[in-house]
């Protein structure tokens, strides 16, 4: 019966063709999720005794003018753009969940941020380089041979940490929500009601999920550092990170294709589909009316509290 669920919800998500709407994203914080409308940012935390804390702002237009509009480099300016929201948003989330008195200075943010930097040049750069070189030895395998195993380590590199860090319980909270995130967007692109009992039977898979385009992201830098041949291990790496704005950014106009189209696109991102059962949850649906209020929010501004931010009023001309 299990098995069937999941059979049922992976071909509604890919098989489905929702009516047109404003598009809307979002992911999932602690206790909380993020959501981007059509201007602005809505984010809905749960609190300690609770109640739902909520806020919202208007987005940054700058990804709309000039270079940063084009082909393939707003790829990459797209994942600057949600990283610098996420993490102020993952940090206010981690604020009001854990209460007051336990905020997060910006000394320990910024440390966060350079320990996670660290661990995926580490994890899902360097590493994966180290094993293929071992491995194309008892293979005997040319240059692009050693680079499609490299990928290939790369992927179950991030499938096995995706897998392990999904048995902490923290982190099942956050996939629940990103659960509740994927539901309500789905709910909200079939123009279904938007409650929480309704919001429940849709499901947890989406075709514009991050997730999906992380593994993507592996494929297309196979074929992009086949094509910078080989070198020392220093120039492997580095040409790896200078790089990986090309790979973000042609990944992403890949996922934009396969999405909007009812033929190929859906054949090839099924792979990339399926990844998103390890980072989701089912969620209650206490969590899933979280989710609600974060779209409603960025659907409509004018219902969340007056006092924004401060980090997050800065100007266009601050962002970059």
């Amino acid at each position: 019966m299990r098995v069937l669920r999941i059979l049922q919800s992976f071909n509604a998500a890919l098989m489905d063709v929702p009516p047109k709407r404003i598009p809307v994203g979002g992911q999932a914080v602690i206790e909380g999720v993020l959501m981007k409308g059509p201007e602005h940012w809505g984010l809905a935390v749960r609190e300690p005794g609770g109640t739902i804390w909520r806020k919202a702002w208007l987005g940054s237009d700058w990804l709309k003018r000039g270079i940063w509009k084009q082909p393939v480099i707003r790829g990459f300016a797209t994942m600057v753009e949600m990283m610098r929201i996420g993490m102020r948003a993952l940090s206010l989330s981690a604020e009001i969940s854990l209460g007051e008195e336990e905020k997060i200075s910006p000394f320990e943010m910024a440390i966060s941020i350079a320990v996670a930097i660290f661990a995926v040049v580490g994890l899902f750069i360097a590493l994966p380089m180290f094993l293929s070189e071992y491995a194309v030895k008892f293979l005997g395998l040319g240059h692009m041979g050693k680079n499609i195993v490299e990928g290939a380590m790369r992927g179950i590199i991030f499938v096995s940490y995706v897998a392990v860090i999904g048995m902490w319980k923290d982190i099942q909270q956050v996939f629940a929500y990103h659960g509740a995130e994927h539901k309500t967007i789905n709910a909200y692109e079939h123009s279904a009601p938007l409650t929480p009992e309704s919001v429940a039977n849709f499901s947890r898979i989406h075709r514009r999920c991050g997730t999906s385009f992380l593994l993507v992201v592996i494929v297309v830098s196979i074929v992009v550092f086949s094509l910078i041949g080989g070198g020392s291990i220093v120039w492997r790496i580095g040409s790896r990170v200078v790089l990986l704005p090309l790979v973000i950014g042609v990944s992403y106009e890949f996922i934009r294709a396969a999405s909007n189209s009812e033929t190929w696109g859906r054949i090839c991102i099924m792979p990339a589909l399926s990844l998103q059962y390890l980072t989701t949850r089912e969620p209650r649906l206490d969590q899933i009316e979280v989710a609600l209020v974060a779209l409603d929010i960025a659907l409509h501004p004018e219902k969340a509290e007056p006092d924004v931010p401060d980090e997050l009023e800065k100007s266009d001309e601050n962002v970059l």
